[in-house]
Formats: structure tokens, C-alpha cells, sequence
């Protein structure tokens, strides 16, 4: 039976609406500030930073950042540590997860163990830093692959999903002859798609948003990653500045670019790229978030 609401019931409903609104608002504001920004003329915006759309629609700003040579390295570095860390991190924690979740595994335990001790314990950033020395990493490219290329928290929620396949499917693949490896890569993986484009995707977003490990272990200035550049550019406005000075004066009074529209163009540009591969990675989130969450 239908009870209408009371006075109290929708004052309370009406003040969770107004305050979820202004949640939402305090939270895309600064997208939405770097964004009208990015696209306004240099000086206009200057004159109206709290402006609500761009003022003097303008491309000019980006202009000035893809000039930039260190940029269109730094790009080219994360886009293939990203490519490439991700691509091992799968690969090795997918194939690691695979074996720990079969129970024929000898020393099954002692590997499970061992890797969530390396959860809660580690010797902190001066050993780490050592270890990646003595490895010869320092000023290396590899030194953003090799270290991330295992992590056991992935384990466990791959190895949750293996679990739930059925051991039939691997009892009849082994009557035909398939070892494990075949057994990984032409049974286990396409069935485990929306777990593999789950992580694919976080494990990208560490990649690409990455810059302390940059920033720690190299000094070699064709080796900065475009967060780590984006950074630099912000605490650093002289950067900015030579940025937007160096377009001035090759467009004249045509261009109008200031430190500041060169700093935010810059973080749309060092941001979008990861926000465009979500949507095609979207349609396995709620499947893979929900891994091992239910059990038939």
C-alpha cells in the first residue's frame, strides 16, 4: 500500500539532493577552470579567470605546449612505459595467478605466503632505491618496467576469477593434449577478459599518472615522463613562461599566450589521453570489480 511522505522525509530528501549538487559542482569545478582555461585566449582569461565558458575560443595554447620538445619526449616515454609496463605486468602477475590458483601447485602455500608478506612488509625507500642501483636501472628506461612488473594484490583478484572456472574445461584440455601454457593462453585468457581489461586499465593509469619514480631515479632530461614534465612546468613557471613567450614571437600580436593558459593546456593534454581509453575499457568494470565477490 501506498504511504505518502512525511514533511521531515522530504525536507531530508530535498537537503541530500542540494547537498550531493553542490558536491558535484565543488568536485568538476577545477576540471571544468583548467578546461575553459586551456581553450581561452591567454589575456582574456587573465582579465576573467572565474569565466564559465572559454573567453576567445582559442587553440593557440596548444600550439605552444606541442612545440615543446621535452613534452613530445616525455610523451613518448610514458606512452611506452605505459604500452610496455602494462603489457609484462599482465602477462607475468596473469600467468603467476594462474598457477597459485590451481591446487595441484606443489608449495602452493609457500608462494601465497611469501607474496602477502610483500603486501605488508618492505624495506622502505633507501633499500629500494639501493636495489634498483645495484641492478644497474639508475637512468634507464627499464627502471619504470621492471620494478612494476609483478604485484601481488593483482594476484589475488586474478586468481579469484581463475578460480571460478570450472575444472572440467581444464580435465578435458589436458585429455587433448594441451600443456599449461597452452591451456593459459588459448583457454584461460580469452574466458578472462573483463578481469585482464579491468587491470589493463588500472595498472595503465599507474603508468601514465607515474612521476616520482622519474623523478628519483633519473636525471637524464630525455627520460622525464609527461607527468614529471607537467610538474616541473608548474613549480617552475619560467618554463611556462619561455613557452609562451617563444610562441609570441613567432605569431606577433596574434598570439596571446601567458604562462598560466600554457600550464593548463598542458594538463589537458598530459590528462586526456587516459580519460579516452575508459570508455572503451568501461563495459568490463562492472563484471571485474565484482570478481570473487559472490560465489555460486
Amino acid at each position: 500500500m501506498y504511504h505518502s511522505k512525511s514533511f521531515g522525509d522530504r525536507v531530508f530528501n530535498i537537503a541530500n539532493i542540494v547537498f550531493m549538487i553542490i558536491i558535484i559542482v565543488v568536485t568538476l569545478y577545477p576540471f571544468w577552470y583548467i578546461l575553459v582555461g586551456a581553450f581561452s585566449d591567454g589575456t582574456a582569461f587573465l582579465l576573467r579567470p572565474a569565466a564559465l565558458w572559454p573567453t576567445r575560443f582559442t587553440l593557440t595554447n596548444f600550439r605552444a605546449v606541442f612545440r615543446h620538445r621535452g613534452l613530445s619526449m616525455a610523451f613518448l616515454v610514458t606512452i611506452g612505459r605505459t604500452v610496455i609496463g602494462t603489457f609484462l605486468h599482465l602477462l607475468v602477475t596473469g600467468l603467476f595467478s594462474y598457477a597459485v590458483s590451481r591446487k595441484e601447485l606443489m608449495h602452493r602455500k609457500f608462494f601465497i605466503t611469501m607474496g602477502l608478506i610483500t603486501m605488508f612488509f618492505n624495506g622502505g625507500l633507501i633499500p629500494y632505491y639501493l636495489v634498483v642501483s645495484s641492478l644497474g636501472l639508475l637512468n634507464s628506461f627499464w627502471v619504470y618496467i621492471f620494478p612494476g612488473v609483478f604485484s601481488f594484490w593483482n594476484v589475488l583478484i586474478f586468481s579469484a576469477f581463475f578460480k571460478e572456472l570450472p575444472d572440467s574445461l581444464f580435465d578435458a584440455a589436458r585429455i587433448d593434449g594441451s600443456g599449461e601454457y597452452r591451456l593459459f593462453f588459448r583457454i584461460v585468457l580469452p574466458l578472462s577478459t573483463p578481469v585482464f581489461a579491468s587491470l589493463a586499465l588500472f595498472t595503465a593509469i599507474v603508468h601514465w599518472n607515474a612521476f616520482f619514480d622519474a623523478m628519483l631515479f633519473t636525471t637524464n632530461p630525455n627520460l622525464r615522463t609527461a607527468q614529471l614534465f607537467l610538474m616541473q612546468l608548474i613549480r617552475n613557471r619560467d618554463v611556462a613562461s619561455q613557452m609562451a613567450n617563444a610562441l609570441n614571437q613567432l605569431q606577433g600580436e596574434h598570439a596571446r599566450v601567458t604562462t598560466l593558459s600554457v600550464q593548463l593546456a598542458t594538463m589537458v593534454v598530459v590528462t586526456a589521453p587516459i580519460l579516452v581509453l575508459y570508455p572503451f575499457l568501461q563495459k568490463y568494470f562492472a563484471k571485474g570489480l565484482m570478481i570473487g565477490s559472490v560465489k555460486g
